[in-house]
C-alpha cells in the first residue's frame, strides 16, 4: 500500500504524462489507492485528473462518472475545497456538455440540464457567460436549431474570462460556425491572429489548423492548406481522442487528389473504430473513410477487402449512427451533414503535399543530348564511325550509326559482317543482355579467324570472356582473360596492348584487389597508346582506382587530367563520370565548394540517368557539408522524385534520411520530420534495419527540437529494443539514457528512474564505467524527486559503492574520477535533503566545489557552491553561507543564472541576519543586471 505522499507524487507525475491509456491507467490506480486509504482530498483531486484524462485520452464515457462524483462531493462539502477546485469543476462542465452530445443514447434533455446547471453556477460565481453561450451554440449547431446564429452573436459579444476556452480553441469553434455559414474569408481572417500568437493548449494549433482545411481550399490558399494538413495531422495521429478530427484530414485527402496519402491514414486508424472515443467520432471518421475509399478501384485492398466494398460498409455504419443521433435530437440535421460528407466532390485535382510531390508533378528535367553528327554512307566509314562513337561512350549515336549501316548495307561483305556482329555484341552489353553479347563476340572471333586476323579474334574473345554476369566466377574470368591478354600483348600494337591490360581491371576490382587493378591501369598507360579517347579513358580509370583506394589527392589530380583530355574530344559522356570522381575526391578532401563545382560539371554533361542521380546526391552532400542545407534540399528532392517516379522506394527512402538531415539543418523541422517518417515506413518494409534505426535516431532528435518529447521517447524506446545484441550494449545504454533524460526533464521522475537503471545496467555490461556511474547517480536523483525516499537512498548507496570500487583501480587524481565523485556528492546532498537528513547533506556537499575547481570545472563548482549555501541556510545558520554566495557573485559571469541565484540567496541570508539595507542593495544590483 502506497503512502499518501507517494500517491500525490504519482498524481503530479500523471499530470505531466501524455494523454492516453498510460496516463489513464496510472490515474485509475491512484483513485483506487486513495479510496482504500480514505484520503479525501486526494480522492477528489485524482478523480478531477481522471475526468481530464478520459476526455483527452479517448475514453469519454468514463468521464461522466468521475465528474458526477466530484460535483456531488463538492456540493456536499464545499468547505473542503479552494478556488482552484471550483475553477476546475466549472471548466469541466464544458467537457460534460460537449461529451454528452456525442452519445446518441444520452437524452438531449440531460445535456440541457447540465448546461443549465453550468449557467446557474457561472451566474452565482459572478463569472462571464461567454463560455455558456459558446456551449449553447454548440448544442444548437448539433441539432440544427435556427437559434444557432443568435447564440453565436451572444458568444462573440460577451467578454472572455478564465472560464472561456483558450485563445486557440475558442476561435476554432467560431471558424467551424463561419465555415458552415459559407463565410470562408471571415473564417480565415479570424484564425490568422491566433496562428500568429503563442498557443500552449494541448489541442492547438492542430485543432484550428484542421478547421481551416476547407476554407483554405475553397479560397484558393492551396499552399496554406497543404501546410495545415501536414502540421496538424502529425500532432493528431497519436491520440485516439482525435479520431473525429483525423477524419477531416481523410476528407481533405479525398478532395485534393491525395487518395494514396488518405488511404495510408485510413489504414493507420481504421482499427480505432473498435475503441472509438464516442459514437460521434465513429460516425464522422466512418463517413470520411467511406468517401476516400469510394474513390479507389476494386484492385485496391484494405486488408482483404476491396476498397469500394469497405466504403459501402463504412457509409452504412455512418448513416446508421446518424439515424440514431437524429432520432435522439428530433431533427434530420446530422443525417444531412453525413450525407454531404459522403457525397463531397473534389475541390482540387491534385494538391502536392511535399517538395518531392511537387517535383514529381513538374517532372525531372534531364538535359537533352547534343545533336548527332551527320553519318557517312560508305560502309567502312560508317562502321568506323559507329566504333569510334561507342569508344567515346556515345551509345545512342553509335546505335544509330549501326542501324544506319543495316539499312544501307543489309548484305555486306563478310569482313564487314564480322565487324557488324561484334558491334551487336557491344550494344548487347550496354543493353544488359550478357548471353546475347557473349554469343555475338564468339561468332565475331570465329569470323576474324576465318579472315586470318588473329589479333581481332583475340580482342573479341576477351570481350566474350567479360560479357557474362560472372560474379561467382571472377577468379576463372581473371585467369582466362590473363591468358588472352598475354597473347594480345605479344602481337598487338600500343593501343591493343593498352586495351588488353585495361580489361584486367574489371575482374580485379570485382575481386577487391584494388592495388592490382591500379597496377593494371598503370601498365596500360605505360604502353603509351595513341588513340586520344583511350588515353582519356585510362586517366579516368586511374582516377577511379585511386578514389576507391582513398588516395584522394592523386584521384583528384587524375580526374582533372581526364576531364581535360575529354574536353579536347568535345566532352563525350564519360566526362560526366570524370567530373563525378573529381567531385567525390574533393569532398573527401573536405574541399566542399570545389566539389560542388565538379558535381555541377557532372550534371551539365550527364545524359544518362545513373550519373545524373549520382551527381545530384554528391552535390547535395557536399552542399550540406559546406553549410548550404537549403541548396542540398533542392538536389535531394529532385533525386528522390526521380527514384519515386521509377518505382524505386528503397533508394528513395535512403535519400530521405539525407533530406531529413538537410531540412533539419535548414531549420525546416516539420519537413525534416515528414521526410524521416516516410523513410522509416519504407526502410522497415524492405528490412533495411540499420538505415531504419539511423533514421529513427535522427527523427528522435528532430522531435525533441519540435518539442514533441513523447514521440521522441517512443523512438528511443524502439531503438533500445532493437539494439539487443551484446555488440550493441553501449548504443542500447545511450538510447535508454537519452530516454531517461527526456522523462527527467518532463518531471516524469519515476519513469526516468527506471530508464536510468536500465541504461546503467547496459553500460555496466558493456564495460563503460563512466556512463554507468552517471546513470546510477541520476537514478538516485530521479527517485528523490519522485518521492521514493528509501529507493533513492538505496540507489545512492549503489552509486557510492561503484565510485569506491573505481578508487581501488584508478588513480584518484584522474580528472574524470574527481569530477564524477564531486558531482555524486552534490546529488547525494540533494538526496539526503529529500530524506530529511540535513547533516548528511552538508557533509556530502562540503569540499565538492573546491575539487571541481581543481580540475577546471568552474561552472559546476559555482552550482556546488550555491547548493552548499542553500543547505547552510536551511540548517538555520545563514552566516556561513554569506562568504560562499559573495564568492559566487564575484566569479559568476554578469547576468548569468548562477549570479542571479546567488544574489537572491544572499539577499535572503542578509535579511535572516537582520541586515535589510544590505539585502536591498544586493537586490537593486540584481535588478540592474
Amino acid at each position: 500500500m502506497k503512502t499518501e505522499d507517494e500517491l500525490w507524487s504519482l498524481l503530479r507525475e500523471a499530470d505531466h504524462m501524455p494523454y492516453g491509456s498510460g496516463q489513464i491507467a496510472l490515474v485509475e490506480q491512484i483513485v483506487q489507492h486513495a479510496d482504500a486509504g480514505g484520503f479525501d482530498e486526494l480522492r477528489f483531486a485524482a478523480r478531477m485528473q481522471a475526468t481530464t484524462a478520459y476526455v483527452h485520452g479517448g475514453e469519454t464515457a468514463k468521464s461522466f462518472v468521475t465528474f458526477s462524483w466530484c460535483r456531488a462531493e463538492y456540493d456536499a462539502h464545499p468547505d473542503r475545497f479552494d478556488r482552484h477546485a471550483e475553477s476546475l469543476l466549472l471548466w469541466q462542465f464544458k467537457y460534460m456538455v460537449s461529451g454528452l452530445l456525442k452519445f446518441p443514447e444520452v437524452p438531449l434533455g440531460r445535456t440541457r440540464d447540465v448546461l443549465d446547471d453550468m449557467e446557474r453556477r457561472f451566474r452565482a460565481g459572478g463569472h462571464s457567460l461567454q463560455a455558456v453561450y459558446s456551449y449553447r451554440h454548440a448544442v444548437a449547431a448539433h441539432v440544427g436549431d435556427p437559434a444557432v446564429d443568435e447564440w453565436y452573436e451572444k458568444w462573440c459579444a460577451t467578454p472572455r474570462d478564465d472560464n472561456s476556452d483558450c485563445v486557440g480553441c475558442d476561435p476554432t469553434s467560431k471558424v467551424y460556425h463561419l465555415v458552415s455559414a459559407g463565410d470562408d474569408e471571415a473564417a480565415v481572417a479570424l484564425a490568422q491572429p491566433v496562428l500568429a500568437g503563442h498557443l500552449t493548449c494541448a489541442e492547438q494549433p492542430q485543432s484550428i489548423l484542421t478547421s481551416l482545411l476547407l476554407p483554405y481550399l475553397r479560397t484558393g490558399r492551396l499552399s496554406e492548406a497543404a501546410d495545415a494538413h501536414r502540421r496538424a495531422y502529425r500532432s493528431l495521429r497519436g491520440n485516439l481522442a482525435d479520431l473525429q478530427r483525423i477524419g477531416e484530414h481523410v476528407v481533405f485527402c479525398a478532395r485534393t487528389g491525395n487518395e494514396t496519402r488518405g488511404l495510408e491514414i485510413v489504414e493507420r486508424h481504421l482499427s480505432w473504430l473498435d475503441k472509438a472515443p464516442h459514437p460521434q467520432a465513429d460516425m464522422w471518421f466512418s463517413a470520411a473513410a467511406a468517401l476516400l475509399l469510394g474513390r479507389l478501384g476494386a484492385d485496391v485492398l484494405v486488408g482483404d477487402t476491396p476498397a469500394p466494398e469497405l466504403a459501402e460498409r463504412l457509409a452504412a455504419r455512418a448513416r446508421a449512427l446518424s439515424t440514431r443521433f437524429d432520432a435522439r435530437n428530433g431533427t434530420a440535421n446530422i443525417g444531412r451533414l453525413i450525407e454531404a460528407r459522403l457525397q463531397a466532390e473534389p475541390i482540387v485535382e491534385h494538391l502536392p503535399l511535399s517538395a518531392v510531390a511537387r517535383t514529381l508533378k513538374a517532372a525531372v528535367a534531364v538535359p537533352a543530348p547534343p545533336p548527332a553528327r551527320p553519318l557517312p554512307s560508305d560502309p567502312v566509314e560508317l562502321l568506323d564511325r559507329a566504333e569510334e562513337l561507342f569508344d567515346e561512350y556515345r551509345f545512342t549515336e553509335a546505335r544509330a550509326a549501326w542501324q544506319r549501316f543495316d539499312e544501307l548495307h543489309p548484305e555486306p561483305p563478310f569482313a564487314l559482317a564480322v565487324r557488324r556482329v561484334e558491334g551487336r555484341g557491344r550494344m548487347a552489353g550496354v543493353d544488359h543482355e550478357p548471353e546475347q553479347a557473349e554469343a555475338a563476340f564468339r561468332e565475331a572471333a570465329a569470323g576474324h579467324r576465318t579472315l586470318g586476323d588473329e589479333l581481332a579474334a583475340l580482342v573479341a574473345e576477351a570481350r566474350a570472356i567479360l560479357a557474362p554476369d560472372a560474379e561467382e566466377r571472377q577468379e576463372e574470368v581473371l585467369a582466362q582473360l590473363t591468358a588472352v591478354t598475354e597473347r594480345i600483348v605479344a602481337i598487338g600494337d600500343a593501343d591493343a596492348r593498352a586495351e588488353a591490360r585495361l580489361r584486367l581491371e574489371y575482374p580485379l576490382l570485382a575481386l577487391d584487389r584494388l592495388g592490382d587493378a591500379l597496377a593494371a591501369v598503370d601498365a596500360a598507360l605505360a604502353e603509351e597508346p595513341i588513340r586520344p579517347a583511350l588515353r582519356a579513358e585510362l586517366a579516368g580509370r586511374r582516377a577511379r582506382c585511386l578514389l576507391v583506394l582513398e588516395r584522394f589527392e592523386e584521384a583528384a589530380a587524375a580526374a582533372v587530367d581526364c576531364r581535360e583530355q575529354y574536353g579536347r574530344l568535345g566532352d563525350p559522356p564519360p566526362v560526366a563520370l570524370a567530373a563525378l570522381i573529381h567531385g567525390h575526391a574533393l569532398a573527401n578532401l573536405e574541399r566542399f565548394d570545389a566539389a560542388v563545382e565538379a558535381f555541377d560539371a557532372a550534371l551539365g554533361a550527364a545524359v544518362e540517368r545513373d550519373p545524373r542521380l549520382s551527381a545530384l546526391v554528391g552535390r547535395a552532400r557536399a552542399r550540406l557539408a559546406a553549410g548550404r542545407p537549403a541548396e542540398a534540399v533542392d538536389d535531394l528532392v529532385e533525386a528522390i522524385a526521380d527514384h519515386v517516379a521509377h518505382g524505386e522506394d528503397g533508394p528513395a527512402a535512403v535519400l530521405r534520411f539525407d533530406l531529413a538531415g538537410a531540412y533539419d539543418q535548414a531549420g525546416q523541422l516539420l519537413d525534416a520530420a515528414e521526410a524521416a517518417e516516410s523513410a522509416i515506413d519504407v526502410l522497415d518494409r524492405i528490412g533495411a534495419q540499420d538505415h531504419a534505426d539511423r533514421t529513427r535516431y535522427l527523427l528522435s532528435r528532430i522531435y525533441r527540437e519540435l518539442d514533441e518529447p513523447d514521440q521522441a521517447l517512443a523512438l528511443l524506446e524502439t531503438l533500445a529494443g532493437n539494439l539487443d545484441g551484446f555488440d550493441n550494449l553501449q548504443s542500447r545504454g545511450q538510447m535508454l539514457q537519452e530516454a531517461a533524460q527526456l522523462l527527467y526533464r518532463a518531471d516524469r521522475d519515476a519513469q526516468a528512474a527506471e530508464r536510468f537503471a536500465a541504461a546503467a545496467a547496459a553500460f555496466e555490461a558493456a564495460g563503460v564505467v563512466q556512463a554507468e556511474l552517471y546513470n546510477r547517480r541520476m537514478r538516485a536523483l530521479a527517485l528523490r524527486w519522485a518521492g521514493s525516499i528509501d529507493d533513492s537512498l538505496a540507489a545512492l548507496a549503489e552509486a557510492d559503492a561503484l565510485v569506491e570500487s573505481l578508487a581501488l583501480t584508478v588513480d584518484k587524481s584522474e580528472a574524470w574520477l574527481v569530477w564524477h565523485r564531486a558531482m555524486l556528492d552534490c546529488d547525494a546532498a540533494r538526496v539526503h535533503l529529500g530524506a530529511g537528513q540535513g547533516d548528511e547533506a552538508l557533509t556530502r556537499i562540503t569540499g565538492a566545489a573546491g575539487r571541481l575547481r581543481d580540475i577546471g570545472a568552474f561552472g559546476d563548482a559555482l552550482e556546488a557552491d550555491l547548493l552548499h549555501a542553500e543547505l547552510l541556510m536551511r540548517s538555520g545558520d545563514p552566516a556561513p553561507a554569506e562568504p560562499l554566495l559573495r564568492s559566487v557573485l564575484g566569479t559568476a559571469p554578469t547576468g548569468s543564472q548562477a549570479g542571479q541565484n546567488a544574489a537572491w540567496m544572499l539577499a535572503e541570508a542578509l535579511e535572516a541576519m537582520d541586515r535589510p539595507a544590505e539585502a536591498a542593495e544586493i537586490r537593486q544590483l540584481h535588478l540592474e543586471q
